[in-house]
């Protein structure tokens, strides 16, 4: 059985709340957290799968972990705008960790999914990154393509968050999932804030198994859907992005979800 750890630090590493078991466990963090507050989770099992959960108000995060500790940074001001708001407030916090079970790891899922996935490579994946995020922001940052939420018919503060292109034309997103996965097909969901937004009419999917194609695409609130089937690879990447004739100068990503299973 796995010893599983979950503490509460604060920006200077002291530590505010903790608890430790096998297998699973729970920690009921009763504070407001402050600047510089993170969650610690931690396993004497690396290279394998679990369940997550940061906060009561967020999904659980399906994830596999390279490293015996990960390190969950409660985001605050400008950071925060991309989360559900009422997430990390109050003084109650729910907070889950346990090891995935048997059937989870063998089910038909988005492989892309991680709701928990920061902007720095912490060895949590999947982990999302870019080559640009608008203006640095945390509403265009590249986790927001994975986190789960699909709201696309605006932009900006939660639930409409996105990966924005800053407007740069050789924009590229990579999504890694720190293990092989098998995939069957891919789903895009396009930020869809007409007349604000432009979109893409074509695109270039390459994987790490050194294939790749290009996609087409047309102005639609609902996502593209393609069928790919890949065996084995393990990240993903979106690039030349090519915009639609249009006088809007802004696509972005709102959602990618990547269906398949664990080898």
């Amino acid at each position: 059985m796995a010893k599983l750890g979950i503490t509460v630090l604060n920006g200077q590493g002291e530590k505010k709340s903790g608890v430790e078991n096998e297998d699973q466990v729970l920690l009921v963090y009763k504070g407001i957290y402050e600047p510089g507050d993170r969650i610690l989770f931690e396993s004497d099992e690396k290279d394998t799968y679990y369940v997550i959960r940061v906060d009561g108000a967020m999904d659980e995060a399906y994830v596999y972990l390279v490293r015996n500790t990960v390190e969950y940074v409660i985001p605050f001001e400008e950071k925060k705008v991309s989360y559900n708001p009422a997430s990390f407030t109050g003084e109650r916090h729910y907070i889950t960790m346990r090891k995935a079970m048997e059937h989870e790891n063998r089910s038909f899922r988005n492989l892309a999914k991680n709701v928990m996935d920061q902007h720095s490579d912490i060895g949590c994946y999947p982990h999302a990154s870019a080559n640009v995020e608008t203006r640095g922001e945390a509403v265009f940052a590249a986790r927001n393509a994975i986190d789960g939420v699909i709201a696309n018919e605006s932009h900006g503060s939660w639930p409409y968050e996105s990966w924005g292109i800053n407007m740069q034309d050789d924009a590229e997103f990579m999504l890694d999932f720190g293990r092989a996965v098998d995939v069957d097909k891919i789903y895009l969901y396009m930020r869809a804030d007409f007349p604000h937004d432009n979109w893409w009419v074509e695109a270039a999917i390459s994987f790490s198994d050194g294939s790749g194609q290009v996609v087409k695409m047309e102005k639609s609130v609902k996502p593209h859907v393609f069928e790919i089937e890949k065996k084995g690879i393990t990240w993903v990447k979106l690039s030349n992005l090519v915009k639609a004739d249009d006088p809007s100068p802004f696509p972005a990503l709102t959602q990618i979800e990547v269906y398949g299973r664990n080898r």
